[in-house]
């Protein structure tokens, strides 16, 4: 098993960026802003050719909210699960009291750990660790987290030490990329619509911070989830509102990266809040996600506690609204008391299995001359439009490739008939469907015809005799 090496300290101490430095990656969010993260976020980081698992947390101490003491029950979960912690400080700030009250919980715990003092670029090592050794952790190690100055030394000492001790635990998960067999599932919505309690409920804990106001998931979260014989990274993403309402920047950054985390991954959750109703900023992510031609399943949450009235409209607001969808399965669902959930899985093998499947080509071809015949393509410029035969050239989403001539001039509504027919032969519920047309071209446009001496000399008698019988 990895080891396992969680990320401590005070919001705004360089958490984040050290994880990105380890994981040699982006996926943690980073602003100049105390309390951007929430969620634990695992990732894979490697000395050379040892790999080990590094957890970010979210900043322990200032606040005694609830939302204050949710993240907090995120980093305890975090420091329970690891082999070793990195207390991290800030050289800028000095030794401040918040560093003292963590420094008497970490010790209280036992926990084999390495006080790190972080931004001492720019000035003398030693003396910004002075102040931190009244901490009582031992000698603090200065690294520059956004340089990258002295974080090999830091790993290369942890990693040697982690090695020597038989006690060495797992992880909850290594990174997504880490397993290409694992299927990637991104649960998006707009805030407040219940994803993260969606998969609190799927894992089974309360594994990303849940709370009743908008916005409390900022950063994407990878999470690695097992089920029967399924292997799936969930992805946590913010929640993505109109543009014209999104005016803090740490927002822009979260919507940027629920957007790459639909671009990314394999299959799209779409959740959309049944109480709430179907709103244009809910039609706006759906259309991001056709966009992207990734799988979807759609989620209607909060389904429970509608009377049947409430029920009907919400179906009729998703056909009315959503209706460019009508290739997706709904599943009506409460996240929060679990009805309807275990069906969703299901469903997401079911749109992952046609996203991803092969398609013969005789198959397609057949499939093609049978609607051509039962529905001809218009004619352009008094020729008809022939369509000779199709090949697959792509998956997820599926791409069919159609090659025939004057295929250039196929109208829109040709083209809506054929995506129409292959997904009802072939039964692509749950995935996007793209066709290409191409035309043939002719392998001797552009070249003379260059006659043999037979030829020519046939031609020239052809002439003579011609030109006799005038």
């Amino acid at each position: 098993m990895l080891p396992v090496i969680a990320l401590v300290g005070r919001p705004n101490v360089g958490k984040s960026t050290l994880f990105n430095r380890l994981t040699r990656t982006r996926d943690a969010l980073v602003a100049d802003t105390p309390g951007l993260t929430r969620d634990r976020q695992y990732g894979i980081g490697r000395l050379g050719p040892v790999p080990y698992v590094v957890v970010d947390t979210g900043g322990l101490g200032g606040e005694t909210t609830d939302l204050a003491e949710r993240m907090a029950g995120q980093v305890e979960r975090a420091i329970a699960e690891a082999d070793h912690l990195l207390f991290l400080v800030d050289a800028h700030d000095g030794c401040v009291p918040g560093d003292a009250e963590i420094a008497t919980r970490l010790r209280r715990l036992g926990k084999s750990l390495t006080l790190v003092v972080n931004k001492t670029d720019q000035r003398d090592p030693d003396l910004a660790t002075a102040d931190f050794h009244l901490l009582g952790l031992g000698d603090p190690v200065p690294i520059a987290a956004v340089q990258g100055r002295g974080v090999a030394a830091l790993m290369e000492r942890v990693l040697t030490g982690l090695a020597n001790d038989d006690a060495v635990g797992g992880a909850e998960a290594a990174d997504a990329d880490e397993d290409p067999e694992r299927i990637q599932v991104a649960i998006v919505g707009r805030p407040n619509a219940g994803k993260s309690t969606l998969i609190n409920r799927l894992l089974g804990e309360e594994r990303v911070v849940t709370y009743d106001s908008p916005g409390t998931t900022r950063d994407t979260v990878f999470i690695p989830f097992d089920r029967l014989d399924g292997r799936y990274t969930l992805i946590d993403t913010a929640g993505v509102r109109r543009r014209a309402r999104v005016q803090d920047t740490i927002e822009k950054f979260s919507v940027i990266k629920t957007l790459q985390a639909i671009a990314a991954c394999h299959v799209v959750i779409l959740v959309v809040d049944a109480r709430a109703g179907i709103g244009e900023h809910d039609a706006t992510l759906a259309g991001h996600i056709l966009e992207s031609g990734r799988a979807l399943v759609v989620a209607v949450n909060k389904w429970d506690g509608l009377d049947p009235q409430a029920r009907q409209a919400v179906k009729d607001d998703l056909g009315r609204k959503l209706a460019f969808l009508d290739f997706a399965a709904y599943h009506f669902i409460s996240a929060l008391h679990g009805s309807g959930v275990g069906l969703l899985f299901d469903e997401v093998d079911r749109v992952y299995a046609n996203a991803t499947r092969d398609l013969s080509t005789p198959e397609l071809t057949r499939l093609l001359e049978a609607a051509v015949q039962e529905h001809q393509p218009p004619l352009v410029h008094g020729r008809r439009i022939k369509l000779r035969y199709a090949h697959q050239g792509g998956r997820n989403p599926p791409l069919i490739v159609i090659h025939g001539t004057q295929t250039d001039a196929v109208p829109a509504s040709y083209q809506r008939y054929l995506v129409n027919r292959f997904r009802r032969e072939l039964k692509l519920q749950g995935t996007p469907l793209r066709i290409e047309l191409r035309s043939g071209t002719n392998p001797f446009a552009g070249r003379r015809n260059k006659l043999t001496p037979h030829q020519l000399k046939k031609r020239r008698r052809l002439r003579e005799h011609v030109a006799r019988r005038r």
